[in-house]
């Protein structure tokens, strides 16, 4: 006859209940990504589209540049792709077609999570031309979020994708941006993020005194110099970035969560799967959430103290079995 014992008690189990009791440590992820001309067609490949909605569903906010088609209908192919695969509901908010000419023109379309974050206010700037020309190739879309799981809580982004050529000038202009959403909004938690073609020939380490996000104090560049963000072989250069102003917003940033999150590696492509979908990497950082940015410090020392008490207790006591 087969008989089975069921013990009471587990040394493995108290841990794992204790973990289901106090919760695993989370964050709030925003990310960006040059998607390369995500038009009609490119969203009728469904190699990328599944690649892309697996970039896009890791991310409780994802800017997107290089979005073209006036009628969105890529956009809506991408969202409705999001919310079959993922347990999250997702909207978008998006730009109208920005650029100087007709090859350049794209939108900024920021997706996000509906349960994590809320959308409070969106503001298309208007550059102020200096001379003939506009200094920005695609004047930044800024919007502004409520994230209340987040330590942070409030905060308003800033996109940018330079033209190479003027990258300097457009660089430098976000502090104007700034300046403007800072009155406009009453807000000093601004992230800046985007293809700034901030690396190599286009930005070099002398041209960083002609920018004002490096030469005025209170503005933290995330993703370094060394970096690379593209996809060739031929490149090797750190062109997306993430800045935050003011350090009560890189207070509440996850230490060392700024990267590229490498598509290659991480999904196992091909370099020619991974050109499909663009030829950038997305770019990435986390936010402290109130469970893992507040709570994890006082937790761990009582979940140590707990862990040990209880687990020496269980192994005086003897254990009993069901037959």
């Amino acid at each position: 006859m087969l008989s089975s014992v069921m013990t009471c008690y587990s040394p493995l189990l108290l841990p794992l209940l204790l973990l289901g009791i106090f919760g695993l440590c989370s964050s709030f992820k925003i990310c960006a990504f040059n998607v390369q001309n995500f038009d009609d067609a490119k969203s009728a490949n469904f190699r990328v589209m599944h690649t892309l909605t697996r970039i896009v569903s890791r991310c409780d906010i994802c800017l997107l540049q290089e979005v073209k088609g006036t009628q969105g209908n890529a956009m809506k192919a991408l969202v409705e792709a999001l919310n079959r695969y993922d347990a999250y509901h997702y909207k978008y908010v998006a730009s109208g077609v920005l650029g100087r000419t007709p090859q350049d023109q794209e939108q900024y379309v920021y997706l996000y999570r509906n349960e994590t974050v809320e959308l409070t206010a969106q503001y298309q700037y208007v550059d102020r031309k200096e001379g003939n020309a506009a200094v920005f190739s695609r004047d930044p879309f800024v919007v502004r979020f409520q994230a209340k799981e987040t330590v942070i809580g409030d905060f308003s982004l800033i996109p940018l994708h330079t033209m190479a050529s003027d990258a300097i000038k457009e660089i430098d202009k976000l502090y104007d941006v700034f300046e403007e959403i800072k009155m406009k909004w009453n807000t000093e938690n601004v992230m800046f993020l985007g293809a700034f073609n901030a690396g190599c020939g286009h930005m070099t380490r002398q041209d960083k005194a002609n920018i004002r996000l490096f030469s005025i104090p209170g503005f933290f560049w995330l993703i370094r110099d060394q970096v690379d963000t593209t996809v060739g072989d031929t490149t090797s250069c750190a062109y997306d970035r993430i800045v935050v102003h003011g350090e009560r917003f890189l207070k509440t940033i996850k230490p060392y969560s700024a990267q590229v999150f490498n598509i290659a590696n991480e999904y196992k492509l091909s370099k020619e799967r991974v050109l499909e979908v663009s030829d950038h990497f997305p770019i990435e950082v986390e936010l402290k959430t109130k469970s893992s940015g507040q709570l994890q410090a006082p937790v761990q020392p009582l979940l140590l103290i707990a862990l040990s008490v209880i687990t020496s207790a269980l192994h005086i006591l003897p254990s009993t079995s069901m037959v």
